[in-house]
Parts: C-alpha cells; sequence; structure tokens
C-alpha cells in the first residue's frame, strides 16, 4: 500500500482558499487552483495530499449539498480535475474527505423530504419521524450529527444511501483519479457500512486508501484486513505535545509501547495510523507548545514514530493559532507558502521517513528513557534506525548498547560513533542508521 510509505499535507480548502464563509450560491469562482500553484512547495514536504472537503455545501464543507458538484466557492468540476492533474504531475497522491455520516440541510434528497414530506421517495435515506417536530419548523424530526440540527443523518442502512454514496466514489475516480479517502467521524459509522466501502474500494482503483477520523478507544474495531487501512492517532497526537510540555516523555513512550512495542498483548504492532502534530479541528502545535524550541523535537518525534505523518499547512514555518479563537483562525488562508529553519528540518525528517524502511515499517523499542531524553529504535529485517530526541538545554551524554559501533544520521549526512557514550546537543533530533 502506497500510503505506508508517504508523508501527507493536510488542506482545509475552503479556508486555505480564501471562500467565503456561507454559500447562497454564487456564481463559480476558481479559487481551487491555489492548492495547484502550492504544488512545488506540497511536493518538497510530502508526497500526498489530504484535501478538506470540497463538494458544494452550506457552509463549512460537512454540510454536503450534492456530492457531485465543487463547492461554487472553490470553482467548477472542471477547475478542480486540473488541480488533481497538477498534484499527480508532481507525484502528489489526493486524498478526499468522505463526509457520509451526514449531509447539510441544503442536500438535493433532504430537500425534498421538505418539499413533500411523507410523499418523498427519500424519506428512508434519513431517521425521520412525522410524529414530531424539528429546530427549523420543518413539521417533522430528524436526527442530526451530535445533537447538530444543521447536520442530517444519513440512513446508512438503507442500501439505496449506500449505493448512491459509492456511485459518487465511483464518480470522484474516474473524473478526478482520487487516490483515496479520509473519512469523516468514522467513529459514527458502522462496520456493515465500512465493510461495504472496502470492498468497493478495493475494486475502484489498486490500493485505494481509506483512513478514518477517530477519537479515542480500540483503534482495531475501524482498522481490518476488511474494513479501513487506517485511522487517526488522536492517543499519540496528545502525547507528542503533552510530553514535552510537562517534561514528561515517559507519556509518549508508553502509549508507543502500549500500541506498537514486541509485547504480544500490545495493540496495532503491523498497522499504520495517521499521526498529526495538529489539524483543522485543534490548536496549533506552535500554539500549543510551552517552549519554542520544542517544536522541531515534536516532529522529530512525529516522523520518527510508527505510523503515516500527516502535516498541516501553514505549520511547517510555525503558524499559530489557538482553538479558542474559532475555527476560522484554525482554517486562515495564507498569501504564499512561508519556508524558514522548521521548515528544512521538517523537509529532511519527512524525506528520510519515506526513504527508510526502519522509519516506515519497523518495529518499536524504547532504549533510552528520561523525562527529557529519549532514544527509540526502528527496526526490520533488513535496517535498523535509532531516533534519538534531547528535549532539554543542556547536552545529555547517553550510554547504551546501541547494538553497532557507528551510524549515520539520516538528516544531517553526519557519521556518529557510539564509542564512549553518544552525546545529544540541546534540544536535538538525530535519526541513526545503524551500520549492518
Amino acid at each position: 500500500m502506497w500510503a505506508e510509505r508517504s508523508t501527507f499535507y493536510q488542506i482545509y480548502p475552503l479556508g486555505f482558499c480564501g471562500a467565503p464563509p456561507y454559500n447562497d450560491n454564487p456564481a463559480p469562482v476558481n479559487r481551487i487552483g491555489k492548492v495547484a500553484d502550492w504544488a512545488g512547495h506540497i511536493a518538497k514536504l510530502a508526497n500526498a495530499l489530504y484535501l478538506g472537503p470540497v463538494w458544494d455545501s452550506d457552509c463549512h464543507g460537512y454540510d454536503t449539498r450534492d456530492y457531485r458538484r465543487l463547492d461554487p466557492r472553490l470553482g467548477t468540476n472542471e477547475d478542480f480535475a486540473a488541480v488533481c492533474r497538477t498534484l499527480h504531475e508532481h507525484g502528489i497522491k489526493v486524498v478526499l474527505d468522505g463526509v457520509f455520516n451526514h449531509v447539510g440541510r441544503g442536500f438535493w434528497a433532504f430537500r425534498d423530504v421538505q418539499q413533500r414530506r411523507w410523499d418523498s421517495p427519500y424519506k428512508d435515506w434519513f431517521h425521520i419521524s412525522f410524529d414530531g417536530n424539528s429546530n427549523y419548523n420543518d413539521g417533522f424530526w430528524y436526527e442530526g450529527w451530535e445533537g447538530h440540527f444543521e447536520l442530517v443523518k444519513l440512513n446508512l442502512r438503507n442500501p439505496a444511501v449506500v449505493d448512491y454514496l459509492l456511485d459518487c466514489i465511483r464518480f470522484w475516480v474516474e473524473q478526478f483519479d482520487i487516490d483515496g479517502l479520509r473519512l469523516d467521524v468514522a467513529y459514527c459509522l458502522e462496520p456493515d457500512f465500512l465493510r461495504r466501502l472496502r470492498d468497493f474500494a478495493n475494486g475502484v482503483k489498486p490500493e485505494f486508501f481509506l483512513v478514518g477520523e477517530t477519537l479515542h478507544g480500540d483503534y482495531n474495531r475501524w482498522v481490518q484486513n476488511d474494513l479501513l487501512h487506517s485511522c487517526t492517532n488522536y492517543e499519540c497526537y496528545k502525547g507528542l505535545w503533552s510530553s514535552l510540555n510537562d517534561n514528561n516523555l515517559f507519556e509518549l513512550v508508553h502509549s508507543l509501547k502500549r500500541q506498537f512495542g514486541s509485547e504480544p498483548w500490545c495493540l496495532y504492532r503491523g498497522k499504520h495510523l495517521m499521526c498529526f502534530a495538529d489539524n483543522h479541528d485543534v490548536t496549533r502545535a506552535a500554539s500549543i507548545l510551552r517552549n519554542p524550541a520544542h517544536l522541531p523535537l515534536l516532529y522529530g518525534l512525529l516522523y520518527g514514530m510508527p505510523g503515516i505523518p500527516c502535516l498541516y499547512y501553514g505549520s511547517e514555518w510555525g503558524a499559530q493559532a489557538d482553538k479558542h479563537q474559532g475555527d476560522a483562525a484554525l482554517r486562515p488562508s495564507f498569501d504564499a507558502p512561508q519556508w524558514n529553519g522548521l521548515t528544512d528540518r521538517i523537509a529532511a525528517m519527512a524525506k528520510a521517513h519515506r526513504e527508510s524502511d526502519a522509519l516506515c515499517y519497523g518495529d518499536f523499542k524504547d532504549l533510552v528513557l528520561t523525562n527529557r531524553q529519549t532514544i527509540f529504535q526502528r527496526r526490520t529485517d533488513s535496517q535498523r534506525v535509532l531516533v534519538a530526541v534531547n528535549a532539554d538545554d543542556k547536552p545529555y551524554t547517553a550510554h547504551f548498547d546501541a547494538g553497532c559501533g557507528r551510524a549515520v544520521d539520516l538528516l544531517t549526512g553526519a557519521m556518529h560513533d557510539f564509542g564512549g557514550g553518544s552525546e545529544l546537543p540541546p534540544y536535538s533530533v538525530a535519526y541513526w542508521l545503524c551500520e549492518r
């Protein structure tokens, strides 16, 4: 599966492209072309792009009106097809948001129910009761997603709904040659639907990638051979920043041992979860870390630990935003990509990850662990890489059995000799490829 050897870049298109916040059915404006303008920048950092919602919607993209029409605030289907071609020409896979749990109140089938009520052929596409009323005084009650009645829950037990959604996916592959889907609120989707989706994906395009948005719980519920390929690793997202803020690297490393260690009871060994430092729903990494010097270290851990790393647009140069400022602050439009020292380091980490069998597929074993230092091993049958991080403002000398005498740092190309102890400079990251 190509995704297992990938590093991802994430864009929230409506914010990234500076689209108006509400869709009042404007004439299409080609704003989506901005994504193509960034293709060269993205290609230096990733070989896959996760694009948030792009289809015609009421407001924020997760309230779909039409799964077959690009949101006019972003342009036309032809504009989007041109963007996808440009991304593929740059060697970038395209993964779209699949918002299948719910739709917006402007969704064409729901509007038919509003107009024709009991006589609508689509009344069973939703969870509707004509014995009650909605917050919007529709004259009938319906189920909304987690109490948000602007998001109308689809009835995924209705075969006609599932057939419609799968046909839309086929349309996206045929028209835009997409390479996979990120399933919004996958934790709400039933296994029967995911199983049908996976079977369809296996036939619609070779290695079509399915990754689900999950929060907490046992990720094995969703990531199985007949369900999803991957899901979001929120457990380790929290560990990344809080272990640095609290000077407690035990938190993250113990989570990684629990998930990917060698013990028989480890939960996800051999699976490739999607890991991230921030995204469109949470505070930016540069804003949540108390010590700015820890920011490169956070990404050093992200690209060194097991999983598929995903980088949120703007965070590669340290953009800041706090969740308390609202979603708009988390989903901005930047005039142009920026590049600085942090970006240099992230680009080197991403390249090392993609090109290393050990970093893509290796097991996990901790070798050195203190509150502020960690060295852990990623190993396959063909390669061993040691990830070394010093989160302190002082040098640290580690004495441990590296299992080899010398190594090359995949980030700098410098040789490292393990004899006499390994000195870790202050606030440093190294990926040591051990000599065989």
